[in-house]
């Protein structure tokens, strides 16, 4: 589809669109891109716009998508803790960031500081993730109950082992072992104010673009989305956070 259509926008960056606004003529440097769906889907929507990943399979694949489509995107592999040594500092309107990012990350402080370095004055934050919330709980029980299994806090990280990718297509990973990191919205909050930024916007969502809870969710609108079946306002999924740069 997203080759298909030329007007086509990823579902992450559709469901932000209400909040986003207008990007027509603004540099955005879109951190932890992956394979640039939604760094391409920010292109079209007229920014200026630099992807950055530390994976060189990943910045591969979203450059070949961008010389097929014809789209002026840059892309750029680094360690995002290192964006500030290969994007150019307070250069950015935006810093953007999207869902299954910042849980790679050990550190929320030293990520808020490297976006401040990123923005220029007056510049924006933009984040969607999952809610610290959900990923502090286990999978449903048989009872169908859910239970608080992770920290909910920053800690040294939580190790996981998955065989197969979550594209749900059965097909092995060569390293299943992981190990991912939790936020709390305070940490997170603490962080980006520290860092130089206000926060102007905070909004917590009852869905989440992938499956997180197995069959006790179902699927939402026509973006992809999933949340918890019959209980809708019981757990937040995800967050929007946008904050701004301080002059």
């Amino acid at each position: 589809r997203f080759r298909a259509d030329p007007a086509f926008l990823s579902g992450v960056v559709r469901f932000d669109l209400p909040r986003l606004g207008s990007l027509k003529g603004l540099r955005v440097a879109h951190l932890q891109c992956h394979i640039g769906t939604d760094t391409l889907s920010l292109a079209r929507l007229g920014a200026e716009v630099v992807g950055l990943d530390f994976s060189p399979a990943a910045i591969a694949a979203a450059r070949a998508l961008a010389q097929e489509l014809g789209h002026a995107a840059t892309f750029v592999e680094s360690d995002v803790y290192g964006a500030g040594d290969v994007l150019e500092r307070g250069a950015f309107d935006m810093v953007y960031t999207g869902i299954g990012a910042i849980c790679w990350l050990p550190d929320i402080a030293r990520w808020a500081r490297v976006v401040a370095s990123l923005l220029k004055p007056g510049g924006r934050l933009f984040i969607r993730d999952g809610h610290p919330m959900l990923y502090a709980l286990s999978d449903p029980r048989p009872d169908g109950l859910l239970t608080v299994e992770f920290p909910y806090f920053e800690s040294s990280g939580v190790a996981f082992t998955e065989a197969t990718t979550y594209e749900g297509d059965g097909a092995p990973i060569a390293s299943p072992a992981s190990v991912s990191f939790n936020h709390g919205i305070g940490e997170m909050f603490s962080a980006v104010t520290d860092a130089g930024m206000e926060v102007c916007s905070f909004i917590e969502h009852d869905s989440a673009p992938w499956n997180p809870l197995g069959d006790s969710c179902e699927p939402v609108g026509e973006l992809g989305e999933w949340r918890w079946r019959g209980k809708p306002r019981h757990l937040p999924f995800t967050f929007t956070l946008i904050a701004r740069k301080r002059n």
